[in-house]
């Protein structure tokens, strides 16, 4: 009769816990959204999350940071001869613009809009490309230090300084949603804006996550295809390119990444940068930076820091493409 009773208690515990995963189901939200596409993919028992509250917390960003909202606070800053007020949205992506700025020795700007404009990248059409004298004037505009935090008040010391969160927003977007996910209690989720993404946890089938990593095929960068998958159980990844947006000018093929401090587009040999990090806005503002810097520069600047992995691709010098990845970025490849 004992064994009987254990046997059956056996069963149950089996029944119980054998059926656990199948009690999870999969939810899949997707929009658009700042300029781009969203992917918000959860597992729950039941529905917890639905788009109108991610489509609200997207609004709330667009009217902090959208260059194209007439009444962002952005636009409301970049308009101002003195500054403005800001709320804690903008207040949070400003204090890592700086952080970022800060360890890449003005590599990342948040400052570059000026420059970005001028190039033809931003809100405004442009009739032709600028000049020698139009970017030295715009280079009087750009810098962290022409601007002072007090507060929640940021003060311009320059009249033409503005400010362009597009290479560090999508990032801060991506943790938003997922710290909102984890306060609903949500453990095992991926968010992806724009190709920028975090993960949190295995699926409840106990599979990892896997994320293509994608690139150029070809030294004429006019293909693309998938160069790794990697595994990521929690973390971020994003990446930064050259070789989809861009313009031409006759045969010559302009990034849309500027040098901050040479007011010019970058002509370098790195091609495209993915990061791994902890969180995507962290990862969102590196490879950016990385992206500037000559790949020796980049993997020392990698293997110095423990809050980064990186993969890199580039040209070299016979015009073929290569690639190179830090230690930690390797153990994570499965394909």
């Amino acid at each position: 009769m004992i064994r009987l009773k254990s046997y059956l208690l056996l069963l149950i515990c089996v029944l119980i816990f054998g059926f656990k995963e199948t009690s999870f189901h999969e939810y899949k939200i997707e929009g658009f959204a700042q300029g781009t596409t969203y992917v918000v993919k959860y597992y729950a028992k039941r529905e917890t999350v639905n788009k109108n509250s991610i489509d609200s917390i997207m609004r709330a960003i667009d009217e902090s940071m959208s260059l194209y909202l007439e009444q962002s606070l952005i636009t409301k800053f970049n308009r101002s001869e003195s500054g403005f007020k800001m709320d804690h949205h903008f207040m949070k992506v400003y204090n890592e613009a700086c952080r970022i700025s800060k360890e890449t020795n003005g590599l990342f700007d948040a400052t570059i809009a000026p420059l970005v404009q001028l190039w033809g990248f931003g809100p405004k059409k442009i009739e032709k490309l600028p000049d020698e004298m139009s970017i030295i004037t715009a280079l009087n505009c750009v810098g962290m230090n022409k601007i002072e935090k007090e507060r929640m008040f940021l003060r311009k010391k320059v009249p033409c300084v503005k400010l362009d969160f597009n290479g560090i927003a999508q990032g801060y977007t991506v943790d938003l949603i997922a710290s909102f996910l984890k306060q609903r209690k949500l453990k095992y989720f991926m968010v992806e804006v724009g190709g920028e993404l975090y993960v949190n946890d295995i699926k409840p089938n106990g599979q990892a996550f896997k994320i293509a990593i994608e690139g150029p095929l070809n030294s004429e960068l006019n293909s693309n295809g998938i160069k790794h998958v990697i595994e990521v159980k929690r973390g971020a990844v994003t990446t930064s390119g050259n070789y989809q947006k861009y313009i031409m000018n006759g045969k010559q093929r302009i990034s849309h990444h500027i040098n901050p401090k040479t007011g010019y587009p970058l002509e370098n040999e790195m091609v495209s940068v993915t990061v791994y990090a902890k969180d995507a806005m962290t990862a969102d503002g590196y490879d950016n930076a990385l992206m500037a810097m000559k790949v020796e520069e980049a993997i020392a600047f990698v293997a110095r820091r423990r809050d980064i992995e990186a993969y890199m691709i580039y040209t070299k010098v016979n015009g073929e493409l290569a690639d190179t990845l830090s230690s930690g970025f390797k153990k994570m490849i499965v394909n």
